[in-house]
């Protein structure tokens, strides 16, 4: 392997820290980190926007069943004289007043008694609407939730990571000054010695890629909470004693089918869709409303008129539904079919969600107990085989394997713990049941 330039790496290294310390640092729990990522969701302020619709739809609704009050007006100059013929008995058209201006209003009032219940069938079904709206937003919380505690829990891992292989650095180049004095009093052979540099070089490199990530990971985390780009979040690691007490699969599905909003969403949106049926069935009745009106006419020196009030009631019936075939109807017929099968089909995800994300916390925690042991096999085994190179009885190489078994096995126990955690906040999600305060 190709050596690496240890003054260069001790630069950027250098350099990488300068660029941490001169950002703003800002500690957050999870909970505060997920409580700022809803906050300044973009998501959610497109889901408010949807919701504000459902409500003007909602409005429109409820408009109809109100009455319609309409007033027009208009003026006309006659700049020709217009050939008016009188056909009343006594009356001469060649005696008719010269016309040259007309002016004349009218106010029109309609009150809906009967349209086959389209207005009420539309006021609830915007309703419903209205509340799957609602229903879809907490469930992107509940998501966004969900990817804010990801994204913490790989900035956690990634700062777990830098922390010991720092720890393992400064003990690696410490064991190189001593090699380094060994070599000289011509105790071990300079390979031996080279062999030792390159594993402190390859710690190096392994502690510029995880300081890479770290910054990465907390960028993502910045755009996530809404916050600028140049903060460096301070993790709370007691988010990892999470899920301690994980309870029957059974359990979580039950949960599941009470607290999933999509679920809840849709099951809003099948009402609404049963309405519409119920509303395009009533196209095919005649709607009924009382109506009203005043007209008023002045055309000088020729006609006027005033106190023309009249009241009556209107039918109306569009005939051609005889022939016609209600397309409305089966359309809505058939959104009411898809949404049947879309409840069909999400409750299969949902039981084989909930049961594959249990296998997983389960199988997270069972992880855990292995990482353990074997960090403590690696330990007890660096241990011992330090003991036996001091004692000329292992070689250079065995002693580096050891300490690389020893760090990558430590790093291993925190990160199994930190995936752990995630897996079981991924679970709750599953149920609908992952809270944000």
């Amino acid at each position: 392997m190709k050596r690496i330039n240890n003054s260069v790496l001790a630069l950027s290294l250098f350099m990488g820290m300068a660029a941490i310390n001169a950002q703003e640092k800002k500690q957050l729990t999870l909970d505060e980190a997920v409580q700022l990522g809803i906050q300044n969701s973009k998501n959610l302020k497109i889901d408010a926007a949807k919701i504000e619709e459902a409500t003007a739809d909602l409005l429109e609704a409820k408009n109809r069943q109100l009455p319609e009050l309409k007033v027009s007006g208009s003026y006309m100059y006659l700049p020709i004289k217009p050939t008016v013929d009188l056909k009343l008995s006594g009356v001469s058209g060649g005696g008719a007043p010269e016309v040259h201006q007309v002016a004349y209003g009218s106010m029109n009032l309609s009150v809906p008694v009967y349209n086959g219940g389209r207005i009420k069938y539309g006021i609830q079904s915007a309703k419903y609407l209205v509340e799957a709206s609602k229903l879809s937003t907490e469930n992107d919380k509940i998501a966004i939730a969900y990817n804010v505690a990801q994204a913490y829990n790989n900035l956690f891992k990634a700062n777990q990571s830098i922390k010991v292989l720092e720890e393992n650095l400064t003990a690696s180049q410490k064991r190189d000054e001593t090699f380094l004095k060994l070599e000289n009093n011509g105790v071990i052979a300079r390979n031996d010695r080279l062999k030792a540099n390159l594993q402190t070089s390859n710690i190096e490199l392994q502690l510029l890629e995880a300081k890479n990530n770290y910054n990465i990971a907390n960028i993502n985390m910045d755009l996530l909470l809404g916050i600028p780009e140049t903060i460096e979040i301070e993790v709370d690691q007691n988010y990892i004693d999470e899920g301690s007490e994980v309870k029957a699969v059974d359990y979580y599905v039950n949960e599941a089918k009470e607290n999933r909003k999509d679920l809840q969403a849709l099951a809003q949106q099948r009402k609404a869709a049963e309405l519409g049926s119920k509303s395009a069935k009533a196209e095919n009745l005649p709607s009924i409303a009382f109506t009203g009106g005043y007209v008023a006419a002045d055309i000088p020196k020729f006609l006027t008129i005033y106190n023309a009030v009249n009241v009556g009631v209107g039918v109306s019936y569009n005939l051609s539904n005889i022939w016609k075939e209600n397309s409305s109807l089966r359309q809505s017929q058939a959104r009411e079919k898809q949404l049947a099968a879309t409840d069909e089909l999400l409750n299969d995800n949902i039981k084989l969600d909930v049961n594959r994300e249990y296998q997983n916390t389960d199988y997270s925690k069972k992880r855990i107990a292995v990482y353990e042991k074997a960090a403590e096999q690696a330990n007890e085994n660096y241990r011992i085989t330090k003991n036996k190179y001091d004692n000329g009885l292992a070689t250079m190489t065995e002693l580096l394997d050891a300490d690389a078994a020893q760090i990558s096995s430590n790093v291993g126990v925190i990160n199994a713990k930190a995936d752990a955690a995630l897996a079981y906040r991924k679970l709750l999600q599953t149920t609908g049941t992952l809270t944000f305060k």
